[in-house]
């Protein structure tokens, strides 16, 4: 466990996000080694399949992962007050709240994954690919909840390198069994699911068996969990806003796909692969926004504002920088990197077209994410939900049917990142007020210290 209250801001930032940024690379290998060894193996077909299936999944696991995230911020402030009662109390409540969602979602997801690609306007000729795809990750949905809750819990704790060990093993797992499911049984779209789905239930088994032998504060008998009521209502209350947040994302993400679907398989598959790593550029903004995330629980649990300015600051400095670097690589090699996941020339073109547009536009990107990770620290779900509500469905999605319409394909890059500047400008405001410190759960009486006085913004 991490104690993130004292120390250096900047060192303690680096350290704690850098394993973080790291397990998501290794996250983001599960889509990327799917999409990289069917689009080489298998085909043009089964890259689109693959690719237009993401945003699905992301849709069924959003609101449950909302949940992850509202008892991340209460595993951090009252993990900074020293109340471990209270951490033991989300814990449980945690496991027992994701295992009966995951089942829910499992039975929506199988039922709805037809009816959802007939929405999305997905070709005939990639429809049934997507659909054994799309069934096969649904029904192991269980395991990829399962890891998202214990790593959820493990970060509120200041733990980032236990999940970062989960994700490595299970991944190293996934590339073997996609190999081997391709190129020796000839399984095709169904092999690359099927490992995928067996990695993570591995890394889940593995990961909690470990928590057990080594954590006292984390060993539980899943025969006998505690549910709280009072901390389910207040995880879902800052939680909620967040996962409804990103399943607006997830069917903004649906109606983006469903604009690209309209223009065949080579555009599906340009995009899939330039998806993947579209995905790979957002994680360090994204990462350091949910180490701040958790610095900030922590330092205004105990009281510590002061210390939220100064990791805000760092953060932003910190994840811009990499952001120029990650941005200026994605401009000079972009038809390389999409050539990693197919041979196909039109294919490589449409993707290193879309990559090029959006290049510059991460910089407001990451302003906007680390800036709403002081926000979700805090406690306050609804500025960043209200943002990407404005962002994705005031912007985006008209942007993206009005300039499809004008420059075709085109268009639809150019509408991307146009809700990222409302995103950015909304969570600005916002921090700027200062109403954020006000938002923290943990009551007064329980800090470790008298809170410092407010500063200005």
């Amino acid at each position: 466990m991490k104690d993130l209250t004292r120390g250096n801001v900047p060192l303690q930032l680096v350290l704690f996000s850098l394993p973080m940024l790291l397990g998501n690379v290794f996250q983001q290998f599960y889509n990327m080694v799917d999409s990289w060894v069917v689009g080489q193996f298998v085909g043009t077909i089964a890259l689109a399949a693959v690719g237009t299936s993401f945003p699905i999944l992301f849709l069924m696991v959003a609101l449950v992962m909302g949940f992850g995230m509202g008892a991340n911020v209460l595993i951090a402030q009252y993990y900074g007050a020293k109340d471990f009662a209270k951490v033991r109390a989300v814990i449980e409540t945690t496991y027992l709240v994701l295992f009966w969602m995951s089942l829910v979602l499992t039975v929506l997801g199988l039922a709805a994954a037809r009816p959802i690609l007939l929405l999305l306007r997905v070709p005939a000729e990639v429809q049934e690919s997507a659909l054994l795809y799309l069934r096969i990750i649904f029904g192991g949905l269980f395991f990829t909840f399962a890891y998202n809750g214990v790593a959820a819990i493990l970060r509120g704790l200041g733990d980032s390198m236990t999940p970062l060990y989960m994700l490595i093993a299970s991944t190293l797992i996934n590339v073997a069994l996609d190999l081997f499911s391709v190129l020796v049984l000839r399984m095709g779209v169904a092999g690359v699911a099927l490992a995928t789905v067996i990695a993570q239930a591995i890394s889940v088994a593995g990961s909690l068996w470990y928590l057990n032998r080594n954590h006292e504060l984390l060993a539980t008998d899943f025969r006998h969990l505690s549910f709280d009521k009072e901390i389910f209502l207040l995880s879902l209350k800052i939680g909620l806003p967040s996962g409804i947040q990103q399943a607006l994302v997830a069917m903004g993400m649906m109606f983006m796909s469903a604009v690209v679907n309209s223009f065949g398989p080579v555009v599906m598959a340009g995009f899939a692969a330039a998806s993947r790593i579209d995905s790979f550029i957002g994680m360090p903004a994204m990462n350091i926004s949910m180490a701040l995330s958790t610095f900030t629980g922590q330092n205004l649990g105990a009281g510590k504002s002061q210390r939220v300015h100064e990791g805000y600051r760092v953060a932003l400095g910190i994840a811009e920088g990499i952001t120029v670097v990650l941005s200026a690589i994605l401009l000079w090699y972009a038809e390389p990197l999409v050539g990693l996941f197919t041979t196909d020339g039109a294919v490589i073109a449409t993707g290193a077209q879309y990559l090029r547009i959006i290049a510059p536009f991460y910089l407001v990107f990451t302003l906007m994410f680390i800036t709403n990770g002081v926000i979700r620290g805090s406690g306050e779900a609804m500025v960043p939900m209200v943002s990407t509500l404005c962002a994705m469905w005031l912007v985006r999605v008209p942007a993206a049917v009005l300039f499809s319409t004008v420059w075709k394909v085109v268009g639809i890059w150019w509408a991307m990142p146009t809700g990222w500047f409302v995103g950015a400008t909304i969570a600005l405001v916002y921090y700027f007020s200062g109403k954020w410190k006000q938002k923290v759960v943990v009551h007064p009486s329980l800090r470790e210290e008298a809170v410092e006085p407010e500063v200005a913004s």
